[in-house]
């Protein structure tokens, strides 16, 4: 999810009228949980023929993608993508999941894991080529990717539009119980992450580079900011905020805040937007003082068994019905301009997804691929900050241990005292 700072924004905010919002936490589908019989999605390909070059061939693809992150017809009326892919076109899919970008580096990094799709943030797929793990798309063999906007095309982190198609892309906001906490939309800030009438009621990023940003904002400075003094603040003000979260979660978030076991949480915009659906007490707010814009985009790994095969997904992916069933499944937003056309007026002006342009372009900032010697300190301060965390949730163990043996003892010496005295009268 990020980018290239100046270029990206100038490409947004000059083309807002034309990007598009996922879906309204209200209206996603239906928002009296109305629904016309005949709106159930179908899918209709332009080039059925297109998709037959394997068929037979007992092939299979392994796609790496975000959780909660593809519509898989769990809900009525919509389609299952990745099953429609296989009927279509005898390649089977192996589905999983990964939870933040560094964890998909790491399984691309270390090798023990083969990809042939995979669906990174901007910032990591410019660290991706620099690094030679993901490998050029044949766009050719992508004729859908017609419909990726202009303002998504030759983006800073892949220039040339040749490792990478735009798949979504957002912000990130603060989730919050509306019923518990008295704060309107308009007036919420990054701060309320660190608000102790709140302790053990808030859940944070646990990844750092989103974590990391969530402080940087508060102390003024730049999300891709390298200096050293600067990160080291940064890792202070978390260690600062620990001592009140309750947890730090990734897809965890949806379970917790949907079942209001917490009030605060900072997330994606999309993914909130399903969160709120799940707890009517929820709503999200974008804060303030800023936040970050981000893209996601289908690549390919250097070490793909079925690159062509990868392609055909992708262009799949691409189809204006596929696209849409995503789009409205996941509510996030759309570098897709069928899937953009044929949503409703509401869901493309929803200002939870869809910030106005002023905003976008003062506002937010995307991320860019930091040096492997910033990005290193910024991973070795964050695993200090979370062993501090696991040290200080366990602060009172050894002084209560202490007292505990004390008063053990204490009750043995009295009981042979009392004993003692017995013996003796």
């Amino acid at each position: 999810m990020r980018r290239s700072k100046k270029f990206l924004l100038g490409l947004l905010s000059g083309a807002l009228m034309i990007s598009a919002c996922g879906c309204s936490s209200s209206d996603k589908r239906s928002s009296e949980g109305e629904e016309d019989e005949g709106e159930a999605q179908t899918l209709t390909v332009e080039d059925k023929d297109y998709y037959t070059k394997f068929k037979g061939d007992n092939i299979s693809i392994n796609v790496y993608n975000w959780g909660e992150y593809i519509c898989d017809g769990s809900e009525e009326g919509t389609l299952d993508v990745n099953r429609e892919f296989e009927e279509l076109t005898g390649i089977k899919v192996n589905y999983t999941n990964f939870a933040t970008n560094e964890e998909l580096y790491a399984k691309l990094k270390g090798g023990a894991a083969s990809y042939d799709v995979i669906i990174p943030s901007d910032y990591m797929i410019s660290k991706l080529i620099k690094e030679d793990l993901i490998q050029k798309v044949d766009m050719d063999n992508i004729p859908n990717s017609k419909y990726i906007m202009d303002n998504f095309r030759d983006l800073a982190y892949d220039p040339n539009d040749e490792y990478s198609v735009p798949y979504t892309w957002g912000t990130v906001g603060i989730i919050y119980n509306k019923e518990m906490i008295g704060i309107e939309e308009e007036d919420i800030d990054w701060d309320i992450l660190w608000n102790e009438d709140y302790k053990d009621q808030i859940l944070m990023f646990d990844n750092p580079r989103d974590a990391f940003a969530v402080a940087e904002i508060m102390l003024g400075y730049s999300l891709n900011t390298e200096d050293k003094d600067e990160l080291k603040a940064a890792a202070m003000k978390l260690t600062d905020q620990k001592e009140i979260v309750q947890g730090y979660v990734m897809d965890e978030v949806f379970d917790k805040m949907g079942a209001g076991e917490a009030l605060i949480a900072p997330y994606y915009a999309g993914d909130a937007l399903t969160i709120l659906e799940d707890n009517e007490d929820l709503t999200f707010a974008v804060p303030k003082s800023g936040t970050n814009l981000f893209v996601d985009a289908m690549c390919i790994p250097k070490s793909a068994q079925n690159k062509e095969a990868a392609e055909m997904y992708i262009n799949f992916m691409c189809e204006p019905d596929i696209a849409y069933a995503n789009i409205d499944y996941i509510c996030y937003s759309t570098p897709h301009s069928a899937a953009y056309d044929m949503l409703d007026d509401d869901v493309k002006n929803d200002p939870v997804s869809y910030p106005d342009e002023e905003f976008i372009a003062t506002k937010t900032t995307v991320f860019t691929n930091l040096s492997d010697e910033a990005s290193k300190q910024m991973q070795q301060l964050w695993t200090e900050m979370k062993s501090a965390e696991d040290k200080n949730s366990n602060r009172w163990f050894v002084p209560l241990f202490l007292i505990m043996c004390l008063v053990i003892i204490i009750v043995v010496l009295i009981r042979r005292h009392i004993k003692a005295k017995k013996e003796i009268f």
